[in-house]
C-alpha cells in the first residue's frame, strides 16, 4: 500500500468511528494489531480503557467501553502527515461522561502503522485531564 492508500483506509476508520459503526471500524484493523489509547504510563479507574490492546478483539471491547462511559459529541480532523506505511493525524474531540452528564474538549495526535492495508500499530497521544475532570464533576 503506498501512502495516500493508507491515508485514505485511515480516514475511512475514524469515519466509521465517529458514526459509532464498531464493526466497520475493526474491519481496517489487524487481528494482532498493537494498540493503546491513551499512551500513559498511570491507570485511571475512571479511563479504565486507557490499557494496551493486543488484538482485534481487545480493540473492540475498548472501543465498547468507551461507548458505555463516554458519549462522543463530535471529533475534528485537522491534519494528515503519511510517510511510508505510518500515518500521524491531529485532531479534537468533544463528548459527554455518561456518569456525570459533564462534557470535555481535547486535542490529540494519532500516530498508526499500517501493514498489508491494516492498522497493525497504533499510538493517541493526549492530555486525560479534560477527561478525568469530567468524570470528577457531580
Amino acid at each position: 500500500m503506498n501512502e495516500q492508500e493508507n491515508v485514505w483506509i485511515l480516514k475511512q476508520h475514524l469515519e466509521a468511528f465517529g458514526r459509532g459503526d464498531l464493526p466497520a471500524a475493526l474491519d481496517f484493523v489487524a487481528d494482532d494489531v498493537d494498540w493503546q489509547s491513551p499512551v500513559t504510563r498511570t491507570e485511571s479507574q475512571n479511563i479504565s480503557w486507557a490499557k494496551p490492546c493486543h488484538s482485534r478483539e481487545e480493540v473492540s471491547l475498548f472501543f465498547k467501553e468507551l461507548y458505555e462511559k463516554v458519549q462522543l459529541e463530535g471529533m475534528d480532523i485537522f491534519d494528515f502527515t503519511a510517510q511510508g506505511d505510518r500515518v500521524i493525524v491531529e485532531g479534537r474531540n468533544r463528548g459527554i461522561v455518561k456518569s456525570t452528564g459533564h462534557s470535555y474538549d481535547h486535542d490529540w495526535v494519532m500516530v498508526f502503522t499500517f501493514k498489508n492495508g491494516k492498522i497493525v500499530r497504533h499510538r493517541h497521544y493526549y492530555d486525560t485531564n479534560d477527561i478525568l475532570a469530567a468524570f470528577r464533576k457531580k
